[in-house]
C-alpha cells in the first residue's frame, strides 16, 4: 500500500513533528548554505535532519 493511500498518515506525522507543520524548500536552504560553504570543511559522514524535530521524537 502507498503511503498516500494509508488513511490518516499525513495527520500523524504531522502530530508528531514539534515544528507543527511540513518543511518547505526554504527550510533547507540554511544547511545547504553552510555544507558548501567552507564552514562545514570538517563535516564527514555525517546526517543532519531537517525535519521540524520529528526524529527528536525517539
Amino acid at each position: 500500500q502507498a503511503r498516500n493511500d494509508v488513511p490518516g498518515l499525513h495527520e500523524r506525522v504531522l502530530a508528531r513533528t514539534p515544528a507543527g507543520r511540513w518543511g518547505a524548500p526554504e527550510d533547507l536552504a540554511g544547511v545547504a548554505v553552510f555544507l558548501s560553504g567552507s564552514s562545514s570543511d570538517f563535516v564527514t559522514g555525517v546526517a543532519i535532519p531537517v525535519d521540524g524535530g520529528y526524529s527528536a521524537q525517539g
